[in-house]
């Protein structure tokens, strides 16, 4: 159960700017704050944005007037000098001076490792900056279109100087959305714009242990010929295969929507962003949670799990707080990669544009901390590590007692123990029963210890074999059960610690 923290390397860089009056790189990131994310445990760390951006990118992110409203509801205290430009319209996969440089790059990875983190980058295969230098000398790397076109989709195309004279290029984009105005599209039709990307990918993987891939299923060959009309091969599965020729062990993951998880999965991604599961969380359907959540274990184990990142909202925005523990619990206690983004763990309010290298100062939630500091804890025990997970079953407590319905419940269990993890995803009080098929429980005792808050019951194991575990949960309550062999002397029926 891999962790990911993702972090706006920009906006990190900017406050030590500020914080040692002199222009911050990755050489600047403290000792101590490497040792606070292994200590979180977290496996990963995704430093966002940096690679080298272009003076198109900027001009276009701070002369936007749709985008400068966004900006400014960010940040209040708005600078053009804050108007970055989009990390995901990237001039070329060279580390950023201002960041330092690829040595900095080179020396902060080793610094991870030290502590047995592994780092993770953006590779963004479906586009480019305006001002990348293939536009000007490549231009047949790109999606081509005519004069006719840019009249009548001014903002799918660009007239763009190439060393061939003026080309009318598109921009990129998925099939549901103006082109971003920022990027040209490359043309996965042509074998040789497939071969420059697979060299680009692996010049990545020389500086990284992983690449997180920006909108991964726009390459998929059935969805490039639906955008663009043009047939692709294929990009991914020699891709991957390419580069992990070269870097064994190298990790993939996909950002990906449109229930092409699984497709993605097959074609050699490690991990691809779980957006179902964020939506039914959102959208209160428990129902379809534990749907979701009965899927095979094959492709549960590659999924991306998250309550947040640079592209969607805040959880603490989205989620009222009761609400945001239990989605947070079924989120990152279920199988897969767990995605957290920087800001989640103090609570952070503020969605920041990815054009915006600084963020506003906010205040650390401490009830927000305190919850995270503990689940983190929780995703350490052993019985995520070794055990094996398996969702449970709930059902009616009393005939007529529909409340189980609101209720999500798995477990994981191995020769580490048992953890039990339960959920009332629902605005209203519930009750249910759960099975547990756990035949060791027969003839013992057992408590149940809640590692997420006080609760401790004692319970016989062959009542907990035969009816089932009883819940009784307030509106969004959660447990999250370690299953203990009792003492000897013990209390009976509920006690505390």
């Amino acid at each position: 159960m891999p962790t990911l923290y993702e972090v706006n390397t920009r906006v990190l860089l900017q406050a030590r700017s500020e914080a040692l009056a002199r222009r911050a790189t990755l050489d600047d990131i403290g000792d101590a704050l490497l040792d606070h994310w292994a200590a979180l445990g977290f496996d990963w760390i995704w430093l966002l944005g940096v690679w080298r951006t272009g003076a198109a990118g900027r001009a276009i992110a701070r002369d936007h007037p749709g985008l400068r409203q966004a900006y400014v509801a960010a940040l209040p205290d708005l600078r053009d000098a804050d108007i970055c430009g989009s990390c995901f319209a990237i001039t070329g996969y060279r580390v950023a001076d201002q960041l330092g440089g690829e040595a900095a790059l080179r020396r902060f990875r080793r610094r991870l490792a030290d502590r047995g983190c592994r780092l993770m980058l953006d590779f963004v295969p479906n586009h480019t900056a305006l001002d990348h230098p293939w536009a000007e000398a490549r231009p047949e790397l790109y999606v081509s279109g005519t004069e006719a076109d840019l009249i009548r989709a001014p903002a799918d195309f660009v007239r763009i100087a190439t060393v061939r004279g003026p080309a009318v290029l598109a921009h990129g984009r998925d099939p549901y959305f103006p082109g971003w105005s920022d990027t040209l599209q490359l043309n996965y039709g042509t074998p040789a714009t497939q071969q420059a990307m697979r060299d680009e990918l692996l010049a990545v993987a020389d500086l990284c242990d992983g690449v997180r891939c920006d909108m991964a299923m726009l390459l998929l060959p059935e969805v490039f010929e639906r955008t663009w009309g043009i047939a692709a091969a294929p990009f991914w599965p020699e891709a991957i295969a390419h580069a992990r020729a070269h870097h064994a062990g190298f990790l993939f993951l996909a950002e990906a929507y449109w229930d092409l998880e699984w497709t993605l999965q097959q074609q050699g991604f490690d991990y691809v962003y779980d957006k179902r599961l964020y939506d039914r969380l959102v959208g209160g359907d428990a129902a379809g949670v534990r749907a979701h959540l009965a899927a095979g274990l094959d492709f549960q184990r590659g999924l991306a799990r998250f309550l947040e990142n640079h592209d969607e909202p805040r959880a603490a925005t989205v989620f009222a707080w009761q609400r945001h523990q239990a989605a947070a619990v079924v989120t990152f206690l279920s199988p897969g990669l767990k995605l957290l983004h920087q800001g989640q763990l103090e609570g952070s309010r503020t969605r920041l544009p990815v054009q915006l290298c600084r963020a506003p100062r906010e205040t650390t939630d401490a009830a927000v901390a305190d919850f995270y500091a503990r689940l983190l804890a929780v995703l350490r025990r052993p019985e995520l590590s070794t055990g094996t997970w398996a969702p449970l079953a709930p059902r009616e407590a009393w005939s007529g007692n529909d409340s189980w319905q609101g209720f999500v419940a798995f477990a994981w269990h191995g020769p580490a123990g048992t953890l039990i993890v339960a959920v009332n995803g629902a605005p209203h009080a519930g009750q249910c029963f759960v099975d547990l098929p756990l035949p060791h429980l027969a003839g013992g005792a057992f408590v149940l210890e809640d590692t997420l808050g006080p609760a401790r019951y004692r319970r016989q194991g062959d009542e907990l074999l035969g009816r089932g575990l009883f819940l009784d949960l307030p509106a969004w309550g959660r447990h999250v059960f370690a299953l203990l062999p009792a003492p000897a002397e013990s209390c009976n029926g509920e006690c505390t610690p």
